[in-house]
């Protein structure tokens, strides 16, 4: 069984490295709708077929970071790239259009300033390979 370390993960915005990322999490949902009869002793479901993705993205704020956190501006639609494995060919590459929902800076006293990204996608989140 094969395990990777965290600090291996990089997230890109098309083909532009973001700098300074601390972590990232991607969450896939499945839809199902309840299909229960009168007859029923149990309650049943059925799939719609209509799956939905999200999640965030956290970074030590770069204001010089143009083309990666500067790109992620609340309303934005990015093709995102969530590589937790690495950029090496044939490491995993989960990606698809990503709609930045909010933007968030988190400033606090001895600490980095750091920058949160959330986002939801727009299709498929599709897995493929880094090239």
């Amino acid at each position: 069984m094969a395990n990777f370390h965290g600090s291996l993960g990089v997230v890109k915005v098309a083909t532009n490295t973001v700098a300074e990322v601390t972590s990232f999490e991607v969450s896939e949902r499945a839809a199902f709708a309840e299909d229960t009869t009168l007859a029923d002793t149990d309650v049943t479901y059925n799939t719609t077929n209509i799956n939905s993705w999200s999640g965030s993205l956290t970074c030590f704020w770069d204001d010089t970071d143009t083309n990666g956190q500067e790109a992620l501006t609340a309303g934005a639609s990015v093709t995102l790239h969530l590589l937790p494995e690495g950029t090496t060919t044939g490491d995993e590459d989960l990606n698809g259009t990503a709609l930045i929902e909010e933007v968030s800076v988190t400033v606090q006293k001895g600490a980095i300033t750091e920058r949160t990204f959330s986002f939801v996608g727009s299709g498929a989140l599709t897995y493929g390979t880094a090239a």
